[in-house]
């Protein structure tokens, strides 16, 4: 009558934060976290998601994260300086700022948001990697390979 099936962790949801970094809160060093972490503060260090998990990670307004981001669920309305990779989900609201790459799987970017860097899709970074363009190949190799 009564089953011991293990219940999964539901994915989180913004607006449930778990842990909170404040508009007067200043991070130095790296954050590691399981949940959902919003950050409205400045944080001075990589942000990372321990592996097997659906964290997700929110960049307030005034949240401004100078370090690289590898979180399977990201929302951007603030400001970060650094690579972004994500797993799952990136949600780019309007006037937030990313300055480095953004690495995703599913990307939603509304107008006035802007990536300074590039955009790299992650089924796309697969198969970059498995392009072999040979030992002796340099940049300008490259450029004649794709101009003619």
């Amino acid at each position: 009558m009564w089953s011991k099936k293990q219940k999964q962790k539901p994915k989180p949801r913004s607006g449930a934060a778990d842990t909170l970094i404040t508009v007067d809160t200043k991070i130095n060093g790296d954050i590691s976290f399981t949940g959902v972490l919003f950050v409205d503060g400045l944080v001075k260090g990589n942000v990372t998601a321990k592996d097997g998990n659906h964290s997700l990670l929110t960049v307030g307004a005034q949240g401004h994260i100078e370090g690289d981001i590898k979180v399977p669920q990201v929302v951007i309305y603030g400001y970060i300086k650094g690579d972004v990779r994500t797993s799952e989900h990136l949600n780019l609201k309007k006037e937030s700022r990313v300055e480095g790459d953004v690495f995703y799987n599913l990307l939603e970017m509304a107008i006035g948001a802007s990536v300074n860097g590039k955009l790299v899709k992650k089924d796309t970074a697969t198969k970059l990697l498995d392009h072999n363009l040979g030992v002796d190949s340099t940049k300008d190799d490259l450029e004649k390979a794709l101009d003619g």
